[in-house]
């Protein structure tokens, strides 16, 4: 192998890093560039190392960049042996010229301002490798590749709309006064207020409630929803979680375990219905009846996984979609099917609940999580318009 293309996907690897939320400058890039020429690139280690301590400035991101060397520096370039085996290097005489010319463009980079970009064109299958794994539909994932979007789901930071709440908090740029502040200040000031106090409504973070479909039919899905529900527990405050087949169990004690396996594990374990029958609408006539007025406060947002196969009476699924609607701020059904292209909601669980839906959007791949992401955190304080389902408009490399 050629160091002009090692160089290539080198500088590829730092555009998947920064693409991947690391935050990568052009002098780190030119850094790790000029590292290379120092160790023996044909050891996989030692290139892993430069990478690590030249690219990586945060303790949080160990993880999401080892994920992605492991993706982007398959074993297999490297041979059989993975960090032992020696990769073939093309001799320093034999160096072309627009090696060397690259190898100065990337030291003159250090003079540049942090927030240039460097041009780095897209000239490698590598990072395409890293684009289609995120498209991917987790069904026809790999055990390997599932455990890669394991890695991603746990680095992202998930934030949920915040909202008014009808208590007041002192606030100096606020605009009403704190007239109990005044007074008390007044009175240390012969009855004169010389000092105003001024108060807000306080902001807080919307409440969380998620319940996933765990029956046959979503077998394939299910322990990666739960990765999901992990992630999103471990990163907002207050987050209610239940899963349901035939029945519903709310596992929000199981994962709030600090080992995402241990959590997932024993989550699994106290679910008895897990990969049986579907009855949806028994299931939301169980959570309203039981769990809607102690999780369900002010301002909710509430959000069914499920593909909509309902065995049981669809009028009572509509019934509890109803229910649940009003008492919710949003009310969201993620559904892994509707990812793939052409889909429309035929079966009738489906579509008996749409009409109460008010953003009705596809889990199927990671793409598909990072939009539900920029969708939760950009909901606005009034509610949807509500009477039908409001499609979330996804980009097409998301499908």
């Amino acid at each position: 192998m050629s160091e002009q293309p090692f160089l290539d996907n080198a500088l590829l690897f730092t555009r998947a890093l920064k693409a991947a939320g690391l935050p990568i400058t052009p002098t780190q890039a030119a850094d790790f560039c000029q590292g290379l020429t120092l160790i023996d690139i044909g050891r996989r280690e030692q290139v892993f190392h430069a990478a690590r301590s030249l690219l990586v400035t945060h303790r949080e991101h160990l993880a999401l960049f080892e994920t992605l060397f492991n993706l982007y520096w398959r074993s297999a370039a490297w041979g059989a042996g993975g960090h032992g085996q020696k990769m073939p290097v093309a001799p320093r005489h034999n160096r072309p010229r627009e090696h060397r010319a690259t190898l100065a463009a990337l030291m003159a980079a250090r003079a540049r301002p942090a927030d240039t970009e460097l041009d780095l064109t897209d000239r490698s299958a590598s990072y395409s490798g890293v684009e289609l794994l995120q498209r991917k539909d987790f069904g026809a994932m790999t055990p390997e590749e599932l455990e890669t979007i394991k890695r991603l789901m746990e680095a992202m930071r998930w934030r949920v709309s915040l909202r008014r709440t009808r208590r007041l908090v002192v606030d100096p740029k606020g605009a009403r006064l704190h007239l109990r502040r005044c007074l008390r200040s007044a009175g240390q000031t012969g009855g004169v207020p010389l000092r105003l106090s001024w108060q807000s409504p306080k902001i807080k973070q919307r409440p969380l409630v998620l319940l996933a479909d765990i029956s046959g039919s979503m077998d394939k899905y299910a322990r990666l929803v739960l990765q999901f529900f992990y992630c999103v527990s471990h990163s907002l405050r207050g987050v209610e979680t239940f899963v349901f087949g035939t029945r519903l169990t709310r596992i929000t004690p199981a994962l709030k375990l600090k080992n995402i396996d241990q959590a997932i594990n024993q989550a699994a374990r106290e679910v008895i219905d897990w990969s049986g029958g579907t009855r949806i609408g028994d299931s939301l006539q169980q959570f309203n009846r039981q769990w809607s007025r102690r999780v369900l406060r002010r301002g909710s947002i509430v959000i069914v996984i499920s593909d909509g196969w309902e065995r049981g009476d669809v009028s009572r699924l509509a019934e509890g979609m109803r229910f649940l609607q009003r008492r919710c701020h949003r009310l969201i059904w993620l559904n892994p099917l509707s990812g793939q292209a052409g889909y429309t909601p035929r079966v009738e669980g489906m579509a008996a609940a749409l009409p109460f839906i008010d953003d009705f959007l596809p889990i199927h791949n990671f793409q598909s999580l990072t939009a539900l992401a920029d969708h939760l955190a950009s909901l606005g304080h009034h509610h949807p318009t509500r009477g039908a389902a409001v499609p979330i408009r996804q980009p097409a490399s998301a499908l």
